[in-house]
């Protein structure tokens, strides 16, 4: 297990999860929402992008949070385990609030420089409609993937707690 991709709608815990899985197993943490945004929220070409990611999934260990479904299958064929974080929509919802007023004209540590923290109608709307607009083609492909990769999801804090607990104990997944 040297490369760790983590998935889930905004607000449901992926850089969080992300830090803690990196300093418990050593392993290089990417979130790919620092890389993704240029400062004040310009996002990269996608050439630029593609070769970014290309090159991340190229590296022999990591650990990668983010979305981003257009390169979401290079992410997941080069990934050893896959975490989906199928969180319920109002927790993900109040934490993108919560994490506006922790972060209120700063940018927060998992993004770019220049990126202060915002929150808008559209992200409000993208993060309530992610399950039935994205989710159920997460849930797709990790479908297809279950047989080649290890495929984990996790739909509650308390099961995202109870997995780091297990981790903890084992130093494995």
């Amino acid at each position: 297990m040297n490369r760790i991709l983590i998935i889930g709608s905004g607000g449901s815990g992926k850089s969080t999860l992300s830090k803690k899985l990196g300093n418990m197993l050593n392993l290089p943490v990417i979130h790919l929402d620092a890389y993704f945004w240029n400062p004040n929220w310009v996002p990269k070409p996608n050439d630029e992008w593609d070769q970014m990611i290309n090159k991340f999934t190229n590296q022999d260990q990591w650990i990668m949070d983010g979305n981003y479904s257009r390169t979401m299958n290079t992410r997941m064929e080069r990934a050893d385990v896959i975490i989906f974080l199928d969180m319920p929509r109002l927790l993900c919802c109040y934490r993108i609030i919560k994490r506006r007023l922790m972060y209120h004209n700063k940018s927060r540590p998992d993004m770019n420089e220049g990126c202060n923290e915002k929150l808008d109608w559209e992200f409000v709307k993208w993060v309530w409609n992610y399950k039935k607009r994205s989710g159920m083609n997460v849930l797709k492909k990790l479908e297809h993937m279950q047989g080649d990769k290890q495929v984990i999801i996790l739909n509650t804090r308390k099961q995202v707690d109870e997995f780091i607990s297990r981790i903890e104990n084992n130093r494995s997944l």
